[in-house]
């Protein structure tokens, strides 16, 4: 099997020689090539043709959001954004993540051993799972196609409605597709596990907010739901649900990560499967690996919930959405422009 083959790129020689020995270790890895800017980065890409590029976000010359973009224009790849967790770090990910980037991982924050063994160990994960996603569907090459699974319709009913989405790699990108397509008068509350680390999901809910007719933020602790309002539950924190005085409430908690994940969706998911009295619409987008399966079946076990999935043909990366549909448990199987249409059907 051919090795995956990465271009690195960061204005740091400390950071590029650090990124470059992690990468090394791993046999089914090859570094290609560095590259000290934007500029670089684009000239590098479309001579060397790399699986994955890793992306600074600050750099001299042309920096990672306008790198991004000149990628994504001329050869599109896989890019991972490795930025630090400042304020300003962070809102220019989110940007270089709307330009096409697909994931981010925050940078060390200093030369200690486990800190550095941690990043080491997603960065591969990453670099990994990356080299399989599908770019093309960044530039909306492929066919809308939407499939309808014929299952028993849930009868009208009184209940309160209540809005779950669970997306993780290029999820950003799938999620302001979605949100900003919600109407202003929206009468429910959607609430998001993005898998995002700390010190991000602020920003992406900022940024959602700036662009979207409804209100996004990230979510707080023991903040109660709100019609009109979409959730993001903070990088680092389980976001759960809880019933008080017959309001659903919001707990954030730092228990042990559920899958590797935390937020996990199936953390969410489960949590709302034990509200009663609500008719769950949970919604599971692009990502990889399987997080949000159990939680579906805990919902449709618990009570009256509509499941859709994005189809493969609009995912970044068929993960989740797969293994969703695995279940049999799934409702609805629409392409990602179709997603906040039929959450409205629903409504």
């Amino acid at each position: 099997m051919k090795p995956i083959s990465v271009l690195i790129v960061d204005d740091s020689a400390f950071m590029r020689k650090l990124i470059k020995d992690f990468l090394s270790e791993d046999p089914r890895i090859t570094v290609l090539d560095t590259a000290r800017n934007g500029q670089e980065a684009i000239e590098k890409t479309i001579r060397l043709k790399p699986d994955v590029v890793t992306m600074d976000v600050e750099m001299p010359v042309l920096n990672g959001i306008e790198a991004v973009r000149g990628i994504m224009n001329s050869y599109p790849v896989p890019i991972i954004m490795l930025s630090s967790t400042t304020k300003a770090g962070a809102e220019n990910t989110i940007l270089a993540m709307e330009a096409g980037a697909i994931d981010v991982i925050a940078k060390p924050s200093g030369a200690i051993s486990l800190d550095l063994h941690k990043v080491k160990k997603l960065l591969i994960e990453k670099v990994i799972a990356s080299s399989k996603a599908k770019i093309t569907s960044l530039k909306g090459s492929c066919e809308k196609q939407d499939l309808k699974v014929k299952l028993e319709p849930i009868r009208s009913n009184n209940l309160s409605k209540l809005v779950l989405i669970g997306t993780s790699t290029g999820g950003p990108r799938a999620l302001q597709e979605v949100i900003t397509k919600l109407p202003a008068d929206l009468h429910v509350p959607v609430v998001v596990v993005q898998h995002m680390p700390a010190g991000f999901t602020k920003s992406l809910a900022n940024r959602l907010d700036s662009l979207s007719r409804v209100r996004v933020k990230e979510a707080e602790h023991k903040e109660p739901l709100e019609n009109g309002t979409v959730y993001i539950a903070p990088g680092g924190y389980h976001l759960r649900l809880n019933e008080k005085m017959g309001r659903p409430i919001i707990t954030l908690d730092k228990e042990r990560p559920i899958g590797g994940h935390r937020p996990a969706v199936n953390v969410l998911f489960s949590s709302a499967a034990k509200l009663k009295n609500y008719q769950k619409i949970a919604v599971i987008m692009t990502g990889m690996g399987s997080d949000g399966t159990l939680g579906i079946i805990d919902l449709k076990e618990s009570a009256e919930t509509i499941v859709i999935t994005e189809a493969e043909e609009s995912c970044i990366v068929y993960g989740m959405p797969k293994a969703a549909v695995l279940t049999k448990k799934v409702d609805e199987v629409v392409h990602l422009e179709s997603i906040a249409g039929t959450i409205q059907n629903y409504l």
